[in-house]
């Protein structure tokens, strides 16, 4: 079913992709090398500290881009955030406000490309300029739109909805065969609303025997791949939600449940409620399905969308719950034409 998207999705990301990337790619006359494996290790201090001088600096004459920071210090690291500190970053934005050029600090750094292009691929998306309603100070019962900078992606769980988890990327799963957990769980109660964590189109809906109820969305740029699982048993999904339906950053798409683990659809086959979300990096069409897929641990992404979670309401009549403030996103009605 993903691969009726997949000359779609390839379309959009030539449209929204520089004219000369494309060309730099494309003269050569061979297919060009792609990123084969990402270890995304980014520690949530490391990300939390180059946001906040990204956020600071927009709009001066010095703009410091967070993930350029951050793939600085991957370059440095090897990839190992573990050996971040604060100061590192510190040093580095210095340099770079005091008028040093990226290139010089970069031109001794082998795989700075390989790390920016990979952590481009993750969060090109997390931030940016974006409009989002807020209500009037002078009218609770009116809203007013604000234009900000900042974090434009979401947290999976709605604003008002506990929950509990911990870093358990890569730990075993014996259900069917053993594999390792390529996902995040978030812990929580039946019927928590679950939100699109980016702007993108649905582009697997139905059942799993391993994630049960389930639903796929795929980034504009075709790039990234969000997987909700395990959704609610009989009503799992937003009514709004079908296969092709665009859906903005902060959308409820469903609701948290633990189905799945049973070859018979519709099962409650896991113990404990939770909803599994993971993301998916794809360079190249052959690492769509199959042994060359790319999984991100996003352990510490989830602790930073903890910073923007979407406020939603309920109705009571259809007990259905929506998005209480609209977003937008320059190019995003374009965006959302195209994929009509």
């Amino acid at each position: 079913m993903r691969n009726r998207f997949i000359a779609l999705l390839l379309a959009l990301t030539l449209l929204f992709t520089p004219t000369a990337v494309l060309a730099a790619e494309t003269g050569s006359g061979r297919e060009p090398e792609h990123i084969k494996w990402v270890d995304f290790n980014v520690s949530y201090g490391a990300l939390t500290a180059a946001l906040d001088y990204d956020v600071k600096t927009h709009g001066t004459d010095i703009h410091l881009n967070w993930i350029e920071l951050l793939a600085v210090l991957g370059a440095r690291y090897g990839g190992k955030f573990s050996k971040y500190k604060k100061s590192h970053l510190d040093d580095l934005a210095a340099k770079l406000l005091s008028g040093e050029k990226l290139g010089d600090i970069t031109s001794d750094l082998e795989n700075y490309d390989y790390y920016h292009e990979a952590y481009s691929a993750i969060l090109s998306e997390f931030v940016g300029e974006h409009r989002i309603q807020v209500s009037d100070p002078n009218d609770p019962t009116q809203t007013d739109w604000e234009d900000r900078y900042g974090l434009k992606v979401y947290s999976p769980i709605a604003a008002g909805f506990g929950y509990g988890d911990f870093d358990d990327f890569g730990t075993g799963r014996s259900y069917g065969y053993n594999r390792k957990h390529l996902g995040h769980d978030m812990f929580g109660a039946v019927g928590t609303p679950i939100v699109a964590v980016e702007s993108g189109v649905v582009q697997v809906m139905g059942w799993n025997q391993y994630g049960g109820w389930r639903i796929g969305i795929r980034s504009f740029d075709g790039l990234r791949y969000y997987y909700y699982a395990h959704l609610r048993q009989n009503r799992p999904y937003h009514p709004d939600m079908a296969e092709g339906q665009v859906v903005k950053a902060g959308d409820v798409i469903g609701y948290m449940g633990r189905t799945g683990y049973s070859r018979k659809e519709n099962t409650n086959g896991i113990r404990e409620t939770h909803l599994h979300w993971g993301l998916q990096l794809i360079f190249h069409p052959e690492q769509e399905e199959g042994a060359k897929e790319i999984w991100v641990d996003l352990y510490n992404l989830t602790r930073l969308l903890a910073k923007n979670r979407s406020e939603t309401y309920r109705v009571d009549e259809t007990k259905e719950f929506y998005r209480t403030y609209d977003f937008d996103e320059p190019n995003l009605s374009d965006r959302l034409e195209s994929c009509m």
